[in-house]
Formats: structure tokens, sequence, C-alpha cells
């Protein structure tokens, strides 16, 4: 019998990008449901820790199928003043869930990154580079993966220019597998 290869790991700069594989793993091994349902709505959206952090406080902006994010709020020298992020509905029922959960996202975002890290350790998977950023890159690395022909509209969602967007997110190693897989996570969003 032949044994497969393990993967290698996927990072831009110092950031991790997981595998779909990867976040079933990680999101079996984590203990509590709404500590799965805090990771999913920041998997699902690709938002920013403080943007996820602010839609709790600020329910109204969530509507369906988009997240009203001021963006200048959060990024002062952003083009737009605001950007909405689509969600399938995948993403529909993780935000859901979020808003239901009876603690915001912790004030400091090392104890969300040091949570994600013991989450790997736990699941097996190697913890190196999975920051509180991880699951952005990841989402939006996923959607420029399974829907090339929709850039401008996963950058918009995602509140990058296609420069951005072009330096860090196209080409990265996903493998047919991968890509596979991503259609479950990610159908829908067009």
């Amino acid at each position: 019998m032949v044994e497969k290869m393990a993967k290698s790991l996927i990072f831009k700069g110092s950031t991790r990008i997981l595998r779909p594989a990867e976040v079933d793993q990680l999101i079996a091994a984590i203990p509590k449901q709404e500590y799965k349902d805090k990771f999913e709505a920041l998997l699902y959206t690709g938002a920013r820790y403080s943007e996820m952090r602010w839609l709790y406080k600020h329910k109204k902006n969530f509507e369906k199928r988009v997240i009203k994010i001021p963006t200048k709020l959060f990024k002062p020298k952003a083009i737009h003043s605001e950007r909405y992020i689509r969600l399938n509905t995948h993403g529909q029922r993780a935000v859901n869930y979020f808003l239901r959960s009876s603690k915001n996202l912790p004030v400091d975002y090392v104890s969300w990154r040091d949570n994600l890290k013991r989450w790997c350790e736990m699941a097996g998977l190697d913890p190196a580079g999975v920051t509180t950023k991880t699951t952005r890159k990841t989402w939006e690395s996923w959607l420029v993966s399974k829907y090339p022909k929709q850039l401008e509209y996963i950058f918009l969602s995602q509140g990058h220019s296609g420069l951005t967007a072009l330096k860090f997110y196209l080409m990265l190693p996903f493998d047919e597998e991968d890509i596979e897989r991503m259609e479950y996570y990610t159908g829908g969003w067009i």
C-alpha cells in the first residue's frame, strides 16, 4: 500500500493558510460549541477580528446575505467608507450563531490566537503561523481558488484592492483535493 505524503504547510508571509482538511480537523477539536461558532463566523465571513467584535455589538448590520461594515472605522485610509461582506448559507448560519453567543470574542486578540494554537495541537495540526488573521486569509484564498472569474467581487467583499489580492491570495499551492473540498465551504457564495 502506498502511503500518502503529508501536505506542506501554506504560508503567506508569516500567517498560515489552512487547507480544508485542516479546517475540518480544527473544528472537530474545538471543545465548546460557542468557540466553534466564533471560529466559523470568522472563517465564513473573512472579516477582520476587530470587525467581528464590532458586529457583535451592532447586530443590525447583519442582514441575511450580507454584513455592512463601516470600513473607515477599521481602516482610516480605505478608499470606500463602507463595504458589504457577502455570505453563503454557511456564513449566514455561522454569523447567526455567533451573534447568539453569550459572549463576544475576547477583547485581546492574543487570547484568541492562543486558543487557535492550542486547538491545532489538540487536532494534531502544526500550529506554526496560526494567528487571528488565519481565518481571513484562508477564506479569501479559498474564494480566489474556487471563483477565479469573480475576483472583483471577492476583493470588494474582503475590502482589498485588486493589487493587494493579487499579491497575497493568488497562486497558492492548493492541490485538486483541496479545491474539491473547498466547494463544501464556499458553495453558494456567488
